[in-house]
Order: structure tokens, then C-alpha cells, then sequence
């Protein structure tokens, strides 16, 4: 295994493993719950195994975890283990996201079509933005809120 796969490799068993932690279960409980043996879910969460992780599984998993593939490829799991890792620009837009998701859905959908408004306006006025002008990428779940508004 070449040095940026080992790391990918360490990357995903600790993102396994904290997930299921981070949901307070046992690995007997996910096993009962995805299908995915007991056995081998210890054998993914040690590393022994990772490499035969199939997606099939992976998507049991973390279905039983309440996480999307967005979720947990795109960083939800490292703010949840090390928040501390995160620059100052993405803890900002973490504790705000926080706080949205603490409101009511209406206000929250009042404010994210507010804040749409306003990134467009910025978009007419100073042209099509950079990367890292903006808060990160917004997750599968942020993605979902922001679309069910009806305009």
C-alpha cells in the first residue's frame, strides 16, 4: 500500500469507527442493524480489513450512522471528532450552521433564502466568487434544507 493510500486507509477506519461511537453504539448493535457482520465490522474499524470494504456494506453502515456518502467523504465526521483541526473561517460556519439547524424550519428556511439573496447580489455585483470567499461546500443535509424551500 502506497503512503497516500495507508492514509486514506487510516482516514476511513477512524472516520468508521468514531462514527459508530459518535451514535453510541456497540459494534453488535450495528451489526444487528446493517446486516454487516460483527466481525468484520471490528476488522474494518482496526484496519485488517479495510481494503475489501465493499460500497454495498459501506452504504449499510452508514445508513445505521444516519449519514450520507456527502456526509461522511465531505468532512461532517472530522468536525464532529477534531473540531479543533478546522480553521477559524470553517468553525465560524460550523457554530452558524449549528445555530440554524437550532431554529424552526421556517425561520431556517427564511434565512437561507435570505442568505441566497444576498450571495447572489454579491455574485452581480463583484462577479462569480471564489472558493474560499465563502464558507465551505454545505453538506447533503444543507443541501436538502436549502431545496425544500419553494419559492
Amino acid at each position: 500500500m502506497k503512503g497516500g493510500e495507508k492514509e486514506l486507509s487510516m482516514d476511513l477506519v477512524l472516520k468508521l469507527r468514531e462514527a459508530r461511537r459518535l451514535r453510541g453504539l456497540s459494534q453488535k448493535d450495528v451489526a444487528r442493524l446493517s446486516g454487516v457482520g460483527q466481525k468484520t465490522i471490528s476488522s474494518f474499524e482496526t484496519g485488517e480489513r479495510i481494503g475489501s470494504l465493499k460500497l454495498a456494506q459501506l452504504k449499510r453502515l452508514l445508513g445505521v450512522y444516519g449519514l450520507s456518502e456527502a456526509e461522511f467523504f465531505g468532512g461532517t465526521i472530522e468536525q464532529k471528532i477534531a473540531p479543533w483541526e478546522l480553521d477559524e473561517s470553517q468553525m465560524a460556519t460550523t457554530r452558524l450552521l449549528d445555530d440554524l439547524h437550532s431554529l424552526p424550519k421556517r425561520v431556517q428556511r427564511d434565512l437561507l433564502a435570505k442568505f441566497q439573496l444576498i450571495v447572489e447580489t454579491i455574485t452581480d455585483v463583484y462577479g462569480e466568487p471564489e472558493k474560499e470567499r465563502f464558507a465551505p461546500e454545505p453538506s447533503y443535509r444543507d443541501r436538502e434544507l436549502a431545496g425544500s424551500h419553494r419559492y
